[in-house]
């Protein structure tokens, strides 16, 4: 039973608190039809990425700022399943408002809609696609994350569903729990541990203020 001790969890948002998967799919789907790609090739490199690099990555003649605009739009539109993950209220109700905030590769205001629509507080702070220059899988994404708490990488636990999210975590020196709901374990071996729901994660402060987290 694998046992973390931090000062603050930073989460991914789809996959993670909010079940947004297909959601995200369907429109990556649409995208790659409506622009003659290979919608299987595209799904494979755009988990956990920024929308602007899948763009940049998959289709470079293409304006990516605009591409991304009409893909974050229509995730926006799309609420068709999106909704909070099981075992993600209990968990973020035994965090401190100030000791946690999600790390998304995903616009602001995508992120906030889909917090709100799946009834999870506003963190005090959160990272954005539009508060970096280089997205997942780099580092800067989580090390923005433990900045904006106040705390070293090395204090932070992250929590992540794609591979992308693991590496960046990682590379910022983050331990790292990850969760099967969009890939399979093989493709999350860089994880500190790996499980397949967040309700096997029990967070809990401590008496030195700190926060000590069991996974089961």
């Amino acid at each position: 039973m694998p046992v973390f001790h931090c000062s603050a969890i930073l989460f991914d948002l789809d996959g993670v608190l909010v079940d947004s998967t297909r959601s995200v799919e369907r429109q990556y789907r649409r995208w790659s039809e409506e622009n003659g790609l290979d919608p299987a090739k595209v799904l494979q490199i755009s988990h956990g990425v920024r929308a602007v690099e899948v763009v940049h990555a998959i289709a470079p003649h293409l304006d990516a700022v605009e591409e991304t605009r009409k893909i974050e739009q229509w995730e926006a539109n799309d609420r068709d399943g999106v909704g909070i993950m099981p075992g993600a209220a209990e968990l973020i109700k035994a965090l401190p408002l100030d000791r946690w905030c999600v790390v998304t590769s995903g616009t602001r205001s995508l992120a906030t809609a889909r917090l709100l629509w799946a009834g999870i507080p506003i963190p005090s702070e959160f990272v954005t696609a539009d508060d970096v220059q280089k997205g997942k899988p780099d580092p800067t994404p989580y090390l923005k994350g433990a900045a904006l708490l106040g705390f070293d990488p090395e204090e932070c636990l992250a929590i992540e569903d794609a591979p992308a999210g693991v590496k960046s975590a990682r590379a910022a020196g983050i331990k790292v729990i990850a969760l099967t709901s969009t890939f399979p374990a093989n493709a999350l071996q860089e994880a500190d541990a790996i499980i397949a729901r967040l309700g096997q994660i029990r967070a809990s402060v401590t008496s030195s203020n700190g926060l000590e987290v069991i996974v089961s």
